[in-house]
């Protein structure tokens, strides 16, 4: 596994090494020691997969508050996504930085998302599967988020919302958002 710290602080895209032969290839996606090592979250509660039948569904852009507030280790199990993150922690050199990658069942690439980080994405394809595992259970009294077309960030999108969830609708613009415990 190689960690790649992206240009948000905490937030690393790992790339699989494989070991291939002729039937394929096989790779380790979690190693508690690999993340010790690298001093990131190793203890994942809650494992969830997320089913986006059309290219262009948006879900995003979203988070916990403290003492709820979790690490993300995102990836891609089939189809494709533009994959966003927004740095919302105070203290960060990072804060209010935007950044993307594209996951997919192709490149095999997993995102690390630490607390405090928005996450949220747009399917490239049909059929998109991302598979979600996390620091911590879901309480929906500490769920928050902020409107996926918030101007203060100016996010993108690659392509025409094709869906949204009447929830991801009715988020808070930044500026709106009480997350300010972050």
């Amino acid at each position: 596994m190689k960690f790649n710290e992206t240009k948000i602080n905490g937030v690393f895209l790992i790339e699989l090494e494989k070991i291939e032969d002729e039937r394929g290839f096989f790779s380790r996606t979690f190693d508690k020691l690999e993340f010790q090592k690298n001093n990131l979250t190793d203890e994942f509660v809650q494992s969830s997969l997320s089913y986006n039948k059309k290219k262009g569904s948006l879900r995003g852009m979203h988070f916990q508050l403290y003492p709820y507030d979790e690490t993300k280790i995102v990836s891609c199990t089939n189809g494709k996504l533009f994959d966003v993150v927004i740095d919302l922690r105070k203290n960060s050199s990072t804060f209010g930085l935007l950044d993307y990658n594209e996951l997919s069942s192709d490149n095999y690439s997993i995102l690390y998302i630490p607390p405090g980080v928005a996450h949220g994405f747009q399917t490239l394809e049909d059929d998109s599967v991302i598979h979600y595992q996390m620091s911590q259970y879901f309480n929906p009294k500490y769920y928050s988020g902020i409107k996926y077309n918030d101007p203060k960030f100016n996010i993108k999108w690659p392509l025409s919302i094709s869906s949204l969830s009447e929830n991801d609708s009715k988020l808070p613009y930044f500026s709106e958002n009480i997350f300010f415990k972050l």
